[in-house]
């Protein structure tokens, strides 16, 4: 009776430290390989009910220490992160890794130097720069805004540290190759990290998987078509997007590359035509059917069409 009692004691304090986000779910960090964890996110844009927290944070445990990507967006998210890290192991967090300037990534940074103040932070160099020069204040007032306030005492913490494309960097007793092999795809600040023990690669938001994302001004369709088919020839056993499931390529990469690659094609044929974007998007969503439940689909297809038609277009002059 009295282990009965002790396993049920133990189950309700497990429960009871579970990262839980009333009306959305629990998060925990999933085991994706050996040493390496992800917390995915829930669907949805940043809001009140879900404290802005939408990113797929990973974790990666070395033999001293910890590596952490993307860790949230504001500071009482990084916090949460912290904890999920805690229940895991006690090593300390020694470096981070910020895979683009979109602050539902990154503004986590600051619980993480707050607690670990010697903490590298890598990042692509023009996201080191843009966020110094006025998006990171932006992303904060951005997510404070979202969340109606939940999030303002999150204060703008900068990477440290430039990276650029193959480079190799030896943390612990792990070892990251970067892999930006375009000048935009996402944005003009992306990054994907390949953790080379597990031979997995963290996307960023160069790939969704059940959702869809926006393409702003610095970002091209065209060349995240390109990365994506980069990412695939890679050849790794695991692939972690910036929002949704982690798998093999098959599950976490061919099926928004493939998305895109669609609404390229529509884009190019009607511009033969001379169509419009909204003439264009009545054909193509009819070979997009199996994309019509993913998070987003009807809110951003038509802005993905006219975005890709506008690139059609400058190719073209």
């Amino acid at each position: 009776m009295k282990t009965i009692y002790l396993l049920f004691t133990l189950t309700l304090s497990t429960l009871s430290n579970a990262w839980k986000i009333e009306g959305i779910g629990e998060f925990s960090p999933e085991k994706i390989s050996n040493n390496l964890f992800v917390i995915h996110g829930p669907f949805g844009k940043p809001n009140i009910q879900n404290q802005g927290f939408i990113n797929n944070p990973g974790i990666i445990i070395g033999k001293e220490g910890v590596i952490i990507i993307d860790p949230g967006s504001s500071y009482d998210i990084g916090k949460k992160v912290i904890k999920e890290v805690e229940k895991i192991t006690k090593k300390p967090i020694i470096s981070v890794f910020n895979t683009h300037i979109h602050g539902d990534h990154w503004l986590g940074n600051h619980a993480i130097i707050e607690k670990y103040p010697n903490t590298k932070i890598y990042a692509h160099p023009q996201m080191i720069i843009e966020a110094k020069n006025g998006k990171g204040n932006k992303w904060i007032n951005i997510m404070t805004t979202l969340t109606n306030g939940l999030t303002k005492d999150t204060i703008a913490t900068y990477p440290t540290n430039p990276i650029k494309h193959l480079q190799v960097i030896k943390l612990d007793s792990e070892q990251f190759k970067i892999h930006n092999p375009t000048i935009k795809s996402h944005t003009n600040t992306d990054i994907m990290i390949e953790h080379i023990n597990s031979k997995t690669l963290f996307l960023g938001d160069n790939s969704f998987v059940n959702r869809m994302g926006p393409f702003d001004n610095s970002s091209s369709i065209h060349d995240n078509i390109k990365v994506l088919q980069y990412a695939t020839n890679l050849g790794l056993n695991y692939y972690v997007p910036g929002h949704g499931s982690s798998g093999n390529v098959n599950h976490t990469v061919k099926p928004f590359l493939d998305y895109l690659l669609i609404i390229q094609s529509e884009a190019k044929k009607g511009y033969e035509k001379d169509f419009t974007d909204y003439e264009i998007k009545p054909i193509a969503i009819k070979k997009l059917n199996s994309y019509k439940n993913w998070h987003g689909f009807y809110g951003q297809l038509g802005n993905h069409i006219s975005k890709v038609l506008l690139e059609v277009e400058a190719l073209e002059l």
